[in-house]
């Protein structure tokens, strides 16, 4: 019942909504239809940067299908980053809590997740891990 793996990070661009027009006709007050379209955005909780889906190629950019992977299955452990750390989860569930915090930040499979060096943690595994990882 071990996690197995290598355990370093580029710069990440997070993306916003764009608020695109849905036909070619100019806006107007009556009628006008717009639309946001939600490329990617990441939310920070008790200091875990989330996103959600990422698009494709943000994550070819990034390389991080030639990241070393990591998988663990369900468990429960303690974790310090000694270094920040940025993954792309491709299966899984997981709850991380943070030293101090009563709460806990759910992350699963399609995020794209960055922790702080420093950080230190407890590991609920939930369903088992599959992950790219990359220390910085």
């Amino acid at each position: 019942m071990g996690c197995i793996g290598l355990v370093n990070s580029s710069s990440i661009n997070f993306y916003r909504p764009v608020l695109t027009k849905t036909s070619h006709k100019p806006y107007s007050s009556r009628g006008s239809m717009a639309a946001i379209r939600a490329e990617s955005m990441a939310t920070e909780k008790l200091g875990i940067l989330i996103e959600k889906n990422p698009p494709e190629s943000k994550l070819t950019q990034l390389g991080v299908r030639n990241w070393p992977k990591w998988g663990c299955p369900p468990s429960k452990f303690p974790w310090t980053y000694s270094a920040k750390e940025t993954c792309y989860l491709l299966q899984g569930k997981v709850k991380v809590y943070p030293d101090g915090s009563d709460e806990g930040v759910e992350i699963e499979a399609g995020d794209f997740v960055v922790f702080p060096k420093g950080m230190s943690c407890t590991w609920d595994v939930s369903v088992t891990v599959d992950k790219h990882y990359q220390f910085e």
